[in-house]
């Protein structure tokens, strides 16, 4: 099935790429260099939205107003400081003829692409990048995610991976927002936030359950819980992350990893 792709960038350092192999296999793909030329379409009408902005430090962090569906959040640069704002979204997908295995593809092409020739370790040293994600409930787009969220902030050395469990937190944060929020319904959506820099990583992760009250989970280290799968995932996100903080609803969940270096400090 054709789908319509819509990628801004304004360095290409992924249009030309990704054009070439989504056009070859069949994919109707338009390319921008401005987001402010993005608003001027109907976003709704593209299937798959890729952006890959840089901000310096004139510019100004603009928020998602009417019209900017699918379009990442600015974020505010302090001068001199160089930051990326990259987001995936496939919002409007649409999920009357949703195909898993296509849209898994997809999002597996841009991430592995964008991870072997754009995120080169000497470019993301310094950098401070805004990542997004908005995506249908689908366990095999997550998965697919938290190895390019492992592998970014790895390359910035905020984890050792082999002394870290923020793979294990992050999974169950994605599995929890799949399976206990949207309830794995596809119609609706799992958004993915991350912010990574030398300092550290902060991850949002919301859905659009009904969500929870975080203290009405039963405590699995209590005996009569020790059969009880219940509760073990979000023991593990408090003693792995060194912040977390769920929205009063409790389908938002904030997360903070803090680089190696400063919690020696």
């Amino acid at each position: 099935m054709q789908r319509k792709i819509l990628i801004i960038d304004d360095h290409d350092d992924l249009a030309t790429a990704l054009d070439e192999v989504f056009s070859h296999v069949g994919h109707k793909v338009s390319v921008l260099e401005r987001r402010v030329d993005a608003l001027e379409l109907d976003l709704e009408s593209f299937d798959l939205v890729i952006t890959d902005l840089d901000v310096d430090g004139k510019s100004a962090g603009s928020a998602n107003g009417k019209g900017a569906v699918c379009l990442p959040n600015m974020p505010e640069a302090k001068p001199g400081e160089h930051i990326k704002a990259f987001k995936l979204c496939a919002a409007n997908f649409r999920r009357d003829e949703f195909d898993e295995d296509q849209l898994k593809d997809l999002v597996a092409t841009v991430l592995d692409y964008k991870i072997r020739f754009v995120d080169k370790k000497d470019v993301v040293a310094d950098m401070h990048e805004n990542i997004e994600f908005e995506l249908p409930s689908a366990i095999s787009l997550m998965h697919i995610v938290l190895e390019y969220l492992m592998k970014r902030v790895e390359k910035l050395g905020v984890i050792k991976p082999e002394q870290s469990n923020l793979f294990v937190a992050l999974d169950e944060a994605f599995v929890n927002a799949v399976k206990h929020g949207n309830k794995f319904d596809a119609q609706k959506l799992i958004r993915i936030t991350a912010e990574v820099s030398k300092q550290e990583a902060k991850f949002t992760i919301e859905d659009e359950g009904e969500g929870f009250d975080v203290k009405n989970i039963p405590d699995p280290l209590d005996p009569e819980n020790l059969f009880k799968t219940s509760g073990r995932g979000v023991l593990f996100i408090y003693n792995i992350m060194d912040e977390v903080k769920y929205n009063d609803r409790g389908n938002r969940l904030t997360m903070v990893k803090k680089a190696v270096e400063a919690t020696i400090d």
